[in-house]
C-alpha cells in the first residue's frame, strides 16, 4: 500500500483518538460530591496549570492560601516573578449555592468573578484538581511543593478524562518554595 492509501486511515484514527476528549468537553463538568472548606483551607502549592494570561508574570513558586472569614473564603495567591520578586494578590471566594462547597466564584478585582470548581480531591486533602466549566483554566495543587510523578500523572489523566487538554498543562517549578 502507498502512503496515500494510508492517509484516510490515519485521519480516521486521529479523529477517533480525539472523540473521547471532545465528547467529555461537551458534557457538563462534574465536581467532587462535597468539600469541607475548613479542611481545604491552608496553603496549596501549584504543581501544574493550563497557562493563562493572568499568571504570565509567574515563573516559579506559585502558591495559593485559603482562609475562612465570616462566610467567605479569603484567597491569597503568591508567585515568584522572573526578577526574583514575590508577587501577591488578595481576593475572596463565595460558595455557589447548592454545590456542597465544590463550586466557588473567586474575585480578585470586584465586580469580576471567575469559576473555581473542585474536580478531584483526594480523601486526605493533599492533592486537588481545580478547573473552570469551560475547560480553559485548570490547576493541579498539592500541600507539598513537590508531587510524586505517579500522582501527578493520575491527576493529568483525570483532567484529560474531563475534557481538558492534557498536553497543554505546564509544570510549575517549586525551586524556592514560599513559606506557607
Amino acid at each position: 500500500m502507498t502512503s496515500r492509501a494510508f492517509a484516510p486511515l490515519l485521519i480516521l484514527a486521529a479523529l477517533c483518538g480525539l472523540a473521547p476528549a471532545q465528547a467529555a468537553e461537551r458534557q457538563p463538568l462534574p465536581t467532587v460530591a462535597e468539600v469541607d472548606l475548613a479542611r481545604y483551607a491552608g496553603a496549596w502549592y501549584e504543581i501544574a496549570l493550563l497557562p493563562n494570561r493572568f499568571q504570565r508574570q509567574c515563573v516559579a513558586d506559585t502558591q495559593a492560601r485559603y482562609r475562612l472569614l465570616e462566610g467567605r473564603v479569603e484567597v491569597i495567591n503568591r508567585c515568584r516573578r522572573a526578577d526574583g520578586q514575590v508577587e501577591n494578590i488578595r481576593g475572596h471566594a463565595k460558595v455557589v449555592p447548592d454545590s456542597a462547597n465544590a463550586k466557588l466564584r473567586v474575585s480578585f478585582f470586584w465586580p469580576f468573578y471567575g469559576d473555581y470548581w473542585v474536580l478531584d480531591l483526594d480523601p486526605d486533602y493533599r492533592r486537588v484538581l481545580v478547573g473552570t466549566p469551560d475547560r480553559k483554566y485548570a490547576w493541579l495543587l498539592a500541600r507539598e511543593p513537590q508531587l510524586d510523578e505517579a500522582q501527578l500523572q493520575a491527576l493529568l489523566d483525570k483532567a484529560a478524562s474531563l475534557g481538558f487538554e492534557r498536553g497543554a498543562f505546564r509544570r510549575t517549578p517549586q525551586s524556592q518554595p514560599l513559606e506557607p
